[in-house]
């Protein structure tokens, strides 16, 4: 079982991690030789002392390319309620979102193809292969399984928050953060899509971020760039600037706050959500004014901070297969 809190269960999965692919994994995780050019890694972006983050409004790849979101974190997503990944869902799977920005050419620029041959020629990771799949054959399906697998073993849990509402230990958190999840579940009612003990319900959502009211077009539409192109039926107009609901597990290592980076402090972004947002033709229904206090805005600030807890953590690895 995960930490306290985070009711994962890896070995209840349909196909659990083994030690062996997460192993391998982890090396590939923090190898840039998976990259175009050896200085890209996931862990580049995907920064394990930012909880899997980044504290930077925007990811930087190869060459020093910007992209236009930053990278969100994966922890406790081994178990999700919806298979959406990345920020507008494009990916169905851990796999699938491991392998997207490998052959992004402004995020680690190569190709499936030339990352398999870089692989192959490593020779000492053939029997790392060999153990963790039966045979030393590299594809960029046992590579998208074997950092997935290591992704789905970075759990967060135990936080002090955990600690209060389930091991029912009164001195774990302050009054401050006491008065902050009722708030949350109350006047504030954020728990509508921070819901469940990952505090998202992997849905997406307009709240008005990057609309620009002159051009009457956002900057980033999101959630529509992955579902413009499905057929009539399954569009939906409100996917236009909409986001994946992110995790408030370790939320306060994520900073700068929102996909674009755009909010630097987690007291900027409850005073947004208190506005309820910027008015835009899809804004989603939730988003309203919430006449919270200067205090309530305090509360909810310092439960947010009671999201801290420990069982992702990790360090680069010292060495790698050659």
């Amino acid at each position: 079982m995960g930490p306290l809190g985070t009711e994962i269960d890896l070995a209840a999965l349909p196909d659990p991690p083994t030690p062996a692919r997460v192993r391998l994994g982890r090396w590939l995780f923090y190898d840039t030789r998976l990259s175009g050019d050896s200085t890209v890694a996931c862990a580049t972006c995907h920064r394990p002392e930012h909880a899997f983050s980044e504290p930077t409004s925007v990811s930087t790849g190869i060459r020093g390319q910007k992209g236009g979101r930053k990278a969100p974190t994966f922890i406790n997503q081994a178990v999700t309620l919806y298979p959406h990944f990345f920020w507008d869902g494009r990916a169905g799977s851990l796999e699938d979102q491991a392998l997207g920005p490998i052959a992004n050419p402004i995020e680690m620029g190569s190709t499936h193809a030339s990352m398999v041959d870089t692989i192959v020629r490593v020779g000492a990771y053939a029997p790392y292969f060999q153990e963790a799949f039966g045979t030393p054959e590299v594809t960029k399906e046992r590579i998208a399984k074997a950092v997935a697998d290591y992704e789905r073993t970075r759990m967060s849990g135990n936080s002090p928050w955990d600690r209060w509402r389930y091991n029912r230990d009164a001195s774990a958190v302050s009054e401050a953060v006491k008065q902050g999840h009722e708030i949350f579940n109350g006047k504030a009612n954020c728990g509508q899509c921070h819901l469940g003990n990952n505090f998202t319900d992997s849905q997406f959502h307009n709240i008005g971020i990057g609309w620009d009211p002159v051009a009457q077009s956002f900057k980033d539409e999101g959630r529509w760039t992955a579902t413009k192109t499905l057929p009539p039926d399954k569009r939906r107009e409100a996917d236009r600037g909409a986001f994946k609901t992110p995790t408030l597990r370790e939320i306060t290592k994520h900073g700068p706050y929102m996909h674009d980076g755009s909010m630097k402090t987690l007291r900027e972004v409850v005073e947004y959500y208190n506005r309820g947002g910027v008015k835009n033709p899809w804004l989603d229904p939730k988003m309203k004014p919430l006449q919270l206090t200067e205090a309530e805005i305090d509360a909810l600030v310092a439960l947010l901070g009671a999201f801290e807890g420990e069982g992702y953590q990790d360090t680069p690895p010292t060495s790698f297969p050659q």
